[in-house]
């Protein structure tokens, strides 16, 4: 974890050589993530809730999945763009350091200017909590944790995953936007609201459902289950097949050569 924490001091860095680049790019990303935000204000001007879902238990979701991505994008930059990496021969040199591959592709790239959506994620999650109807106890609070954790690792999976994907393909860009761009589109509402062939991919394929859908049921007092409070922790068991598929994939790597 020291050399990561070195790895983002340079790229701090490194940002900061152009200031006001840097500052222009936050503001722009901080408005882009705003026109989410007002987005799911505007539909819950039309309606009262959607399938029972009031509009601070949709930010509620919408922040955490905000979040897990935000916090993907801005700590974990180099794994989700690591078909450059393929493309321009830059993996090679990670291939010849005596360092963990994935940590160094990980901490290859961190991009701050992200870190504008990771702010506003955290605002708006603590709106929905102050507002949201949930008599909070430790254990709500404790599965209210579990969700915020498994967002990021559902995300970190999908960018490895996507990562892996490279190796067979060498750009796998599309292909990685269906399921994080697209992926957080439609997880930042309750899953459930969706047709049961969708809620049935985003919960056992991708596990999106196990972050934001069943926990909150649990959350809202919509379920009593307190296996529900676990649930989030499924995601730790999607991350384990995403690392081991990576580290398959480097076998199939072939070197760009001198």
């Amino acid at each position: 974890m020291k050399l990561y924490f070195k790895f983002m001091d340079v790229h701090f860095k490194s940002e900061l050589q152009y200031k006001m680049s840097f500052i222009l790019s936050f503001l722009s990303q901080f408005i882009v993530f705003f026109g989410y935000y007002f987005t799911v204000i505007c539909l819950f001007d039309k309606f009262s809730n959607i399938k029972g879902f009031s509009m601070y238990e949709v930010l509620l979701t919408f922040g955490i999945i905000q979040f897990g991505c935000s916090f993907c994008e801005t700590f974990f930059r180099g794994i989700d763009t690591f078909d450059d990496l393929i493309v321009n021969g830059t993996f090679d040199r990670l291939l010849l350091r005596p360092q963990n591959i994935l940590l160094q592709a990980l901490a290859n790239e961190v991009s701050f200017v992200k870190s504008s959506r990771l702010i506003q994620s955290i605002i708006v999650l603590i709106i929905a909590i102050i507002n949201v109807d949930v008599n909070w106890n430790i254990e709500k609070i404790i599965t209210l944790i579990f969700m915020i954790i498994s967002s990021v690792l559902v995300f970190l999976s999908i960018f490895i995953l996507s990562a892996a994907y490279c190796f067979l393909t060498v750009k796998g860009l599309e292909v990685r936007n269906v399921f994080t761009d697209g992926g957080k589109h439609m997880a930042q509402y309750p899953i459930g609201i969706f047709k049961k062939g969708f809620v049935f991919f985003f919960t056992f394929i991708i596990t999106f459902g196990f972050v934001n859908y069943y926990p909150l049921l649990y959350l809202l007092g919509k379920e009593t289950n307190k296996l529900f409070i676990i649930c989030p922790l499924i995601t730790i068991l999607y991350l384990i097949p995403s690392v081991i598929i990576f580290y398959k994939g480097i076998k199939r790597y072939s070197s760009v050569g001198s």
